[in-house]
């Protein structure tokens, strides 16, 4: 690699001859190309760990479930009404002209006859991490320049902490740079890793992965510093770190934190000072937790038979955690879950009670997730991206994960944050990015959900499981077919990458610019939408924000012609020692008036006078644990087991779940599924055996991992696997590949955030002793 930083700011890294330069979520690429066809792929940055999503660029563009071609359902090419037959019906081949007659037509038909609210664009999900080619961004961009649609707020990820946290912090949180980890491995003296798993998570990014983070996870390590992972599972980290792991049963993490919490203020261990100057509403929580308000006492003792961890190691966690400088590290999954709002704001109520927050290495963190997150500040500028355009303030919205409630229950009403709102009465979605029937909970009743509009519209690359359950099927180039920028780095910006077209878009395929564009044309929009600019066009304006950024930070770049030329990585020199030492809220710490909060009381809110005034029943003003419907302490003879819903290591969600990374994971060709020893034994299972996992809404297949890695009265079956339905159409299909979502609660965490709560469910386990149906998802469907 090229050490030597040109101009003391940047370097572009040396690459193997003949290879071109690109990027994924999963890092900056170096592809080979031979004859016309990709032959090898390998990250560009230096790592000391692999990461084999970068290895396989080639089973993305040659995959045999590549949309090859535009295709429209021949019940919806023939008029026929019926919209059940969506996901069973035969696919026909057509031109792209056609195909654009039928969306721009039927586009129209819908805004005549029912108006613009009656279309949804929301399109949720991971879509290319370049600058340009951005399909959801395209989508909403064409449909705002024609005249609008129904959006969505919030996300799957956070979708309660990014709610309640504005109450509590003045600011979402969970997409905020965070502690440094150099700060973390110089300063903190015990690291809790709560509910997370970074070694997984770092190996991707919202825009492209750094590998850096995991080399920080290294360090920590080798450091011999004490590390805890609290979590239902084992997970790859904690067995990485050699860390203590403590299981808890899957759902309670807000009982453990508030016997901890009682064991702090009974014994007087709380920093009261810290809490009298930085926040408000601690007394109205200690009366809680004390049990002077409902007259439970929120102890040791009863956090231990709700969380499954004996009472004496809560009480020692609690003294551990006053005695060192600790960071408490939480992951996402403790707060998708009903009451999820609960998880986080408990959590930095704890953080608070210690006093440590804003000091180096201590307080506590909910960002650890993606690869640049925590990293060391350098001289990087941020280029330019391409906007949705200006929305239509008509529109109204809906939280995100509530989309088939959004399509089931038209101009119905729901509460959420503070407010009454209505459904919207959709009778078209268009989804351009994204697999909805891979992320969203209680799969059969977004089947049934499915069923109500009447056009679906998907551009995909992919005969994903939503693009099998849609009317009209555009096929999408892959971001290795098209030209693009984009930088490694969500919050530092590590390099800027160009993401240059490695091969020629493969058969029909266009790319989601240039299909909106020939849409926004037959609507008489075509300029509003592209500005009259062409694909590098667009890419050289996005260099240049940068570029100018850059000269008025002393951070002077090469032209975008040279940049482009170059074909590398253009890498930053980090700031040096004064850019090691981020801490989170250390100016808050240090003047608490200037740096108030954006809090009504300018502090952390333990208690929130405004939402206790929204009167929910499910959320009160108060970290505050409530008992959920279903979970680890509430299953029943016929639900015995909880079920929990990991990031599995070898994709992105739903992303290359049919690539050749398979190998690694599935077992007799299907998902995974993680049992404990005595829940296997007590079932005559044994590790590769086929099983039937079932409750009230629906059953999968999977195939058996036996384990003492995950808490007995748990199963864990990994999120993002491909929905596989035998006898669509039938009351409870099996999902033959092992979807996890359609066994999971399609519900809101509760009335303030209406995030989904895919990790309060139970569900029944057994060993498979049908006939055994082979997994059809990866193949194309006929035509």
């Amino acid at each position: 690699m090229n050490t030597q930083f040109e101009k003391g700011k940047f370097v572009f890294l040396d690459k193997p001859d003949n290879t071109i330069t690109t990027a994924a979520h999963w890092g900056a690429l170096n592809v080979t190309v031979e004859n016309g066809r990709v032959t090898k792929s390998e990250g560009s940055l230096a790592k000391n760990h692999q990461n084999e999503l970068q290895d396989v660029v080639a089973d993305q563009l040659y995959s045999p479930v590549r949309v090859k071609y535009p295709m429209v359902r021949k019940g919806y090419l023939e008029g026929n009404p019926d919209t059940t037959l969506r996901g069973r019906d035969e696919w026909v081949r057509i031109s792209w002209n056609k195909a654009f007659d039928l969306v721009a037509n039927d586009i129209q038909r819908i805004r005549e006859q029912y108006g613009s609210e009656a279309i949804f664009g929301g399109s949720y999900g991971w879509y290319s991490c370049g600058s340009l080619h951005a399909s959801r961004t395209l989508l909403q961009r064409y449909l705002n320049v024609t005249g609008g649609f129904i959006n969505t707020r919030g996300d799957y990820s956070t979708g309660a902490v990014q709610v309640i946290m504005p109450h509590v912090l003045g600011n979402i949180e969970v997409y905020a740079q965070q502690t440094s980890w150099h700060t973390i491995v110089e300063s903190t003296e015990l690291l809790v890793i709560w509910s997370s798993n970074p070694l997984n998570t770092l190996r991707i990014a919202w825009t492209s992965a750094d590998p850096e983070g995991i080399d920080y996870l290294a360090k920590l390590k080798a450091s011999g510093k004490r590390i805890i992972c609290i979590d239902p599972v084992k997970s790859e980290t904690c067995q990485f770190l050699e860390a203590e792991w403590l299981p808890i049963n899957t759902g309670t993490d807000v009982a453990l934190m508030l016997g901890i919490a009682h064991t702090l203020i009974s014994e007087n261990l709380h920093d009261n000072d810290f809490l009298a100057k930085y926040t408000v509403g601690f007394e109205t929580f200690s009366d809680y937790v004390l049990g002077k308000t409902d007259n439970q006492p929120k102890t040791a003792k009863w956090a231990s038979q709700i969380c499954g961890i004996p009472a004496d190691a809560i009480e020692a966690l609690a003294h551990a955690f006053v005695a060192n400088r600790t960071m408490l590290m939480s992951g996402w999954g403790l707060q998708r879950l009903q009451h999820g709002e609960q998880s986080h704001w408990a959590l930095v109520t704890l953080a608070a009670m210690l006093g440590q927050i804003g000091l180096p290495g201590g307080g506590f963190g909910l960002n650890y997730r993606y690869s640049t997150d925590g990293l060391d500040l350098n001289s990087g500028v941020r280029m330019g991206i391409i906007n949705a355009g200006k929305p239509n303030p008509a529109m109204p919205f809906f939280p995100v994960a509530r989309i088939a409630d959004a399509l089931l229950k038209p101009n119905q009403p729901f509460e959420y944050n503070g407010q009454m709102l209505h459904y919207p009465n959709i009778k078209l979605v268009y989804w351009a990015g994204g697999n909805p029937f891979a992320h969203h909970p209680d799969t059969n009743y977004l089947v049934k959900a499915w069923q109500q509009p009447e056009t679906v519209i998907v551009n995909e690359c992919f005969w994903t499981p939503t693009a099998r359950m849609a009317d009209i099927v555009l096929p999408a180039t892959t971001s290795y077919e098209r030209n693009d920028v984009t930088v490694s780095g969500d919050y530092v910006v590590k390099n800027i990458i160009p993401m240059k077209q490695v091969v020629p878009p493969q058969f029909e395929a266009k790319n989601d610019y240039d299909i909106f564009a020939e849409l926004a044309k037959r609507a008489g929009k075509e300029a509003e939408f592209t500005e009259n600019k062409s694909e590098m066009d667009w890419l050289k304006e996005f260099y240049q924000i940068g570029f100018e950024a850059g000269q008025k930070a002393g951070t002077p770049l090469p032209t975008f012609e040279e940049f482009w030329a170059k074909n590398s990585v253009l890498a930053f020199k980090a700031e040096g020692e004064n850019g090691n030492n981020f801490v989170r809220y250390q100016d808050y710490r240090a003047d608490p008036i200037t740096h108030k909060l954006a809090t009504p009381s300018g502090k952390i809110e333990i208690f929130s006078e405004t939402v206790a005034k929204m009167g929910y029943d499910d959320c009160k003003g108060h970290p505050t644990w409530f008992e959920h419907q279903e979970y680890s302490g509430k299953t029943t003879a016929a639900e015995p087991l909880a079920l929990v819903t990991p990031h599995i290591k070898y994709r992105l969600h739903s992303q290359l779940a049919y690539s050749s990374l398979r190998q690694y994971y599935e077992v007799n060709g299907r998902e995974p599924l993680l049992i404990h020893t005595q829940d296997a034994a007590e079932r005559g299972i044994t590790s590769g055996d086929i099983v039937r996992i079932f409750n009230k809404r629906g059953q999968v297949l999977a195939g058996a991992v036996v384990t003492e890695g995950i808490i007995q009265g748990t199963v864990a079956l990994y999120e993002g696997g491909w929905y596989d339905p035998q006898d669509l159409g039938s009351d409870s299909p099996l999902c033959k590949n092992g979807n996890p979502n359609v066994l999971t609660r399609n519900e809101g965490s509760s009335k303030l955030g209406q995030g989904n709560a895919p990790n309060t469910t139970t569900v029944q386990v057994e060993k498979f002793e049908g006939e055994v149906s082979k997994v059809t998802v990866f193949e194309e469907p006929t035509y």
